[in-house]
């Protein structure tokens, strides 16, 4: 049986991560609360896929299981807090398939695991990144690169690092995805060869040949190409352990 630490006795905690481990209610006096933090998380969520980031607010969300919005803070201790468990809510655990034999392939496959969890919620690019997030489900992930490169040689250290270079180039590219498919970006396809014919002449003349040649070729990327990035980051990696294995 696990026994689940009790808040009140750790101070200092960051937002969220004492709700987001510790499953039992919080002792409060009162009438006893008619709803959980996760039915309220789950609120959120719904409101975060419908609407976006913005509409799961604390108002909406009290309005949508009959609460008023003090009522919330019952359950939660501010915004910030249900930030992180929006955020931890929305990765969900990772795919079981993720281990796959050989740390480049699990690394591949958790990164395009990763890229589908931001296609499904486009609006966990506007939770604010927290390096303090040490949640359940988004430690989880973390765990699964761990296992897979400190199978392969990496220290514990250096395995850290690498989960947390593959997890920076999975945010980084759903942020560049989601700019390709947005109609108010201007790397939105329709635009592309507005923005190409604007800035064709303005490269040549001004100093920047290179890429007016690949304006000019219709090479210049408009969305970001996923693996010829990844396969870059993961040959970073392989070289990382082979000098490990070296000095051994």
């Amino acid at each position: 049986m696990t026994t689940e630490p009790d808040p009140v006795d750790v101070p200092h905690l960051p937002p969220g991560l004492a709700p987001a481990w510790v499953t039992a209610p919080r002792t409060r006096r009162g009438p006893k609360p008619s709803h959980s933090v996760a039915q309220i998380v789950a609120a959120a969520v719904e409101l975060a896929d419908a609407d976006g980031l913005t509409a799961a607010s604390l108002p909406n969300i009290a309005a949508s299981l009959g609460l008023t919005t003090n009522a919330l803070y019952r359950y939660l201790g501010s915004k910030g807090e249900l930030l992180v468990l929006l955020a931890d809510a929305g990765f969900g655990p990772p795919p079981e398939s993720l281990s796959d034999p050989g740390w480049r392939a699990t690394a591949r496959a958790w990164t395009h695991a990763a890229l589908d969890r931001y296609r499904a919620h486009p609006w966990l690019l506007d939770v604010p990144a927290r390096g303090d997030a040490v949640t359940p489900n988004l430690l989880r992930w973390t765990e699964m690169l761990l296992a897979a490169l400190s199978a392969a040689g990496l220290s514990d250290a250096d395995a850290l690092g690498c989960a947390r270079l593959v997890a920076d180039f999975a945010r980084g590219t759903a942020e560049r995805l989601r700019a390709h498919t947005d109609p108010d970006s201007a790397s939105f396809p329709a635009h592309a060869d507005g923005v190409r014919a604007f800035l064709g002449p303005l490269l040549a003349d001004r100093g920047y040949p290179r890429l007016a040649a690949l304006a000019t070729r219709r090479e210049y990327p408009a969305g970001a190409d996923v693996d010829f990035g990844l396969d870059r980051v993961l040959d970073g990696i392989a070289a990382l352990l082979e000098e490990s294995q070296t000095e051994r």
